[in-house]
């Protein structure tokens, strides 16, 4: 496969998790998560949680989504099924931009929480089919020995889509009162992702589908009858490894992009676009090291790395949650850079590490249906469990605890788990990979 494609490849595949995070992004921004509470649910109660609860209600149907779309990416296609996710998702986020609000002028009463509801519901069932697709994607299409580098590049797209979105509405709140804003200025950012979802679309469209699948296909071996059946019934156990790695990658990963600009602006009462430049500037340095830390993953393995990242977590995560505390502002920043720090080397493998753990004929199904499950019962809830504690309790160190909890049991299946670098994915077999494909790769 020449480079130029493989590059294509993965841009197009980017630009999917870029769509799924600038919507994550957008939501949970301090000054927006206030207004969606206020403008589409009536009351005086929390506005921030009611926005968190939104982003979380998405994930109840995940796993649906990625039941549905996973074994349907190894039946007809990866590439198919990716064009219709990412038009899915941005065009979900569009439409909560168009909608009425619950009160004042052009209202709709108790429509437009419903309305609001339903299109999370979609965002979450299409994103169920979108990120197990993107991944496997990239790894079909990159090259045995670079898969780690090209992988991490999935990753990318995850915080430049964050990035944008939470530098969108900074540049809303700063461009706009806090009247104007609460009034019609946060519908700003959710138009932003429809061009977003587009520019996505039409460079899937360009794009053939994997080698990998295009050889099964040709061999008349590809997913046909029940693809769902085989999916569960021959590769549950490495499922289950997936969902104990995964649960400790998202409770990480939604944690500090969703959780924590929240809790700057709620527990440590920082200004609204202060924490916001805060998680912009650790963000971009996350940005910088992700590529090279992929690529030291094809040297090294990719196990080491996710290694470090739960034991650092199970040692560092009570320091660093006090550093924050400490109402030093440089504290604050070395704190939060540390815990980021270990995501990084998470984000780096991921997209190498997840795709290899399955065989190409039921790779798109089984890495959907575990990551998805992981994700909506720990990732989703994250910010609304940790948020709701911390309320409940006045204790502001959960998100130390609730990390820590994660990180422990992932440690498990990271350490069960094969080392799949240099291995290619055609020699991916259903319980792992055969040492005789260990040795030719090596």
């Amino acid at each position: 496969m020449d480079q130029r494609t493989v590059k294509r490849a993965v841009i197009a595949s980017a630009m999917g998790n870029a769509t799924e995070w600038y919507d994550y992004g957008v939501f949970t921004s301090g000054a927006i998560a206030t207004t969606i509470g206020t403008v589409f649910f009536p009351g005086d109660h929390n506005a921030v949680l009611k926005s968190l609860a939104l982003v979380a209600i998405g994930f109840v149907v995940r796993p649906f989504g990625g039941a549905f779309f996973g074994p349907l990416g190894d039946k007809i296609g990866r590439q198919r099924v990716l064009a219709i996710t990412i038009l899915l998702m941005s065009g979900c986020t569009f439409l909560v931009g168009c909608l009425p609000t619950y009160a004042g002028g052009y209202a709709i009463g108790v429509a437009a929480p419903v309305l609001v509801l339903l299109l999370r519901l979609v965002q979450g069932f299409s994103t169920g089919g979108e990120y197990g697709g993107a991944a496997t994607f990239i790894a079909e299409y990159a090259p045995t020995r670079r898969r780690g580098f090209f992988g991490s590049f999935l990753e990318i797209g995850t915080l430049i889509g964050y990035v944008l979105g939470n530098t969108v509405v900074l540049l809303v709140t700063l461009s706009f009162t806090a009247q104007q804003v609460e009034s019609w200025a946060w519908r700003i950012p959710f138009f932003v992702a429809l061009p977003l979802g587009l520019v996505g679309l039409y460079l899937r469209s360009k794009l053939e589908d994997t080698p990998e699948f295009r050889r099964l296909e040709k061999a008349g071996e590809k997913a046909e009858k029940a693809p769902l059946k085989e999916t569960l019934v021959r590769n549950w156990r490495m499922i289950l490894n997936l969902v104990g790695i995964v649960l400790l990658l998202n409770v990480a990963d939604y944690m500090l992009l969703t959780t924590m600009p929240t809790y700057f602006t709620d527990t440590l009462h920082i200004n609204d676009n202060t924490a916001t430049m805060i998680v912009i500037g650790v963000e971009v340095v996350q940005l910088a090291l992700i590529a090279p830390l992929g690529a030291l993953s094809d040297r090294i393995g990719r196990k080491p790395l996710l290694i470090t990242a739960a034991v650092g977590y199970i040692v560092l995560s009570y320091p660093c949650i006090k550093l924050m505390q400490s109402g030093n502002i440089a504290l604050l920043v070395v704190g939060f850079g540390v815990v980021a720090l270990l995501l990084v080397l998470m984000l780096a493998v991921i997209g190498s590490t997840f795709p290899a753990m399955f065989p190409t004929r039921v790779r798109y199904g089984s890495f959907a249906i575990g990551y998805n499950v992981s994700t909506s019962l720990f990732g989703g809830t994250c910010g609304v469990i940790v948020t709701a504690l911390i309320h409940a309790t006045g204790n502001g160190d959960w998100p130390a605890f609730y990390l820590m909890l994660a990180a422990g049991i992932a440690l498990v299946p990271i350490l069960r788990i094969p080392e799949t670098a240099r291995v290619p994915m055609a020699r991916i077999e259903v319980q792992g990979v055969p040492e005789a494909a260990r040795a030719e790769a090596r």
